[in-house]
């Protein structure tokens, strides 16, 4: 197993929940990779905060702004991704924006800054037999956005 890094890597990532969706990334699928899904955001930079850090993220990533955030985990992850050895820090937060909620279910977006697209994906088809859902913790965190039975609409509805 090679190290791409001997750093840990701090991230931001946010998840938007709406009627037993939440908006991820998709990555995989090509080149025999295993399709899944990661939650948006990315590095925290030398002097930003979490927070900061992810309304910087959406905003670079969909051109969209974030007009609330609330931190609802911080997770550690130790890991091993196309023969890399990664460790990560983690703060996972919910949050809230018109411009995606404004999206239909069946949006597709090519991230401004990545190869990737962005997708709504519904909450009980990830994690376990379904797609898996990155960072470690994430799902845990969409779930309780939305409440025990995720094809309920949000609490924040």
């Amino acid at each position: 197993m090679e190290q791409a890094d001997l750093r840990i890597r701090n991230l931001a990532v946010g998840l938007p929940v709406r009627d037993g969706h939440v908006l991820v990334q998709e990555f995989g699928g090509a080149d025999g990779e295993p399709p899944f899904v990661r939650a948006i955001g990315g590095g925290i930079e030398f002097g930003e905060r979490a927070d900061e850090a992810l309304l910087r993220e959406f905003l670079e990533e969909l051109g969209v702004a974030v007009t609330a955030a609330e931190l609802l985990a911080v997770t550690e992850n130790i890991f091993t991704f196309l023969g890399r050895a990664g460790h990560e820090i983690v703060h996972i937060f919910s949050v809230e924006c018109p411009a995606l909620e404004a999206w239909p279910l069946d949006t597709r977006v090519k991230v401004i800054d990545d190869v990737s697209i962005v997708a709504w994906h519904r909450l009980d088809t990830l994690g376990g037999e379904g797609l898996p859902f990155y960072p470690d913790g994430a799902l845990d965190a969409a779930r309780s956005v939305v409440g025990p039975d995720p094809r309920v609409e949000s609490r924040r509805s």
